[in-house]
């Protein structure tokens, strides 16, 4: 502080008045707070916009009758005949049976890709062993192999084994997928350190108990995320459902939405987008439920000590 600096409190305080508030000096941008303009909340606005504008049109299209949807213009607006719709709907094919085999099949195909995927990422990203890299390589490289190459030998097996239109035709070729291997393994390459296994090892801690103690609780960020992609993907997936299971006998909802609408001449395009909305509904309420979650596991996951 300058003396003329000194003498100007001093006088300033022998007159009574306060003291002038000092303003300290500005920091650089390390712990600023950013504040997002209104420019961003209108792109975020719009972008909200056209990701709902589909399920918003299904809505409305699920309310009208089937003449009425594949009219020019389309309606904007929801009509007066969703519940009859969802009636007809429900009725036509088992919705109720489908909903449940669904929900089996996406349930357990979530469950055991990222119970093996884990285990799988977990042994090629730390523990050493021969051929490490080739058997990497070579999971890898079966996710360029296109799944319409193993439609004929695997019908077979399943027509073989007597599992047509059973569940498990569907569940026990999905237990594990490479996807999930390799998003694991990179995970832990950088999640897990090695010290802390080789520490769990010092203590006495056999594998089974570094796979649940150490390795679980790292992976859980990935682990949330691994399952809410392939849960979607086996409750959306169509090709190979719609092969080994038959919309009269044991259907999943994609192989029961094939059968809905159908008329004498026409599909009707009305009960169709009707049952599809059906088939979003416990999508949206498993994101409703368990988003917080999922985003909570993830950003726990990307702060480091």
């Amino acid at each position: 502080m300058t003396q003329t600096q000194t003498e100007t409190q001093s006088r300033t305080q022998a007159e009574g008045r306060p003291l002038p508030r000092t303003t300290p000096p500005r920091r650089g941008g390390a712990g600023r707070q950013h504040h997002a303009g209104p420019l961003a909340y209108v792109l975020l606005g719009l972008a909200a916009l056209v990701s709902l504008f589909p399920l918003y049109w299904n809505l409305v299209a699920a309310s009208h009758t089937g003449e009425r949807v594949v009219e020019a213009p389309a309606p904007l607006l929801p009509g007066p005949r969703l519940l009859d719709n969802l009636e007809f709907a429900w009725n036509q094919v088992d919705m109720g049976e489908a909903l449940v085999n669904t929900t089996v099949v996406a349930g357990l195909v979530a469950l055991s890709t990222v119970l093996f995927s884990t285990l799988a990422g977990f042994a090629f990203a730390k523990l050493p062993f021969r051929g490490r890299n080739v058997l990497l390589a070579l999971v890898v490289a079966t996710m360029t192999v296109p799944p319409q190459l193993s439609v004929i030998p695997l019908y077979r097996i399943i027509t073989d084994l007597g599992w047509v239109d059973q569940l498990q035709s569907v569940v026990l070729p999905s237990l594990v997928a490479a996807f999930g291997v390799f998003f694991m393994r990179q995970f832990l390459v950088e999640a897990l350190p090695v010290e802390l296994v080789e520490a769990a090892r010092m203590d006495g801690a056999n594998s089974l108990r570094i796979i649940w103690h150490v390795v679980f609780p790292v992976a859980r960020p990935a682990m949330a995320v691994l399952g809410m992609l392939v849960f979607v993907q086996a409750w959306n997936d169509f090709f190979w459902p719609f092969i080994a299971l038959t919309p009269d006998g044991n259907p999943t909802l994609q192989v029961a939405l094939a059968g809905l609408g159908a008329g004498n001449h026409s599909v009707d395009q009305a009960v169709v987008l009707t049952g599809a909305l059906i088939s979003t509904v416990p999508l949206l309420l498993v994101f409703a439920v368990l988003g917080k979650h999922i985003v909570g596991g993830i950003t726990a996951g990307a702060v480091k000590n």
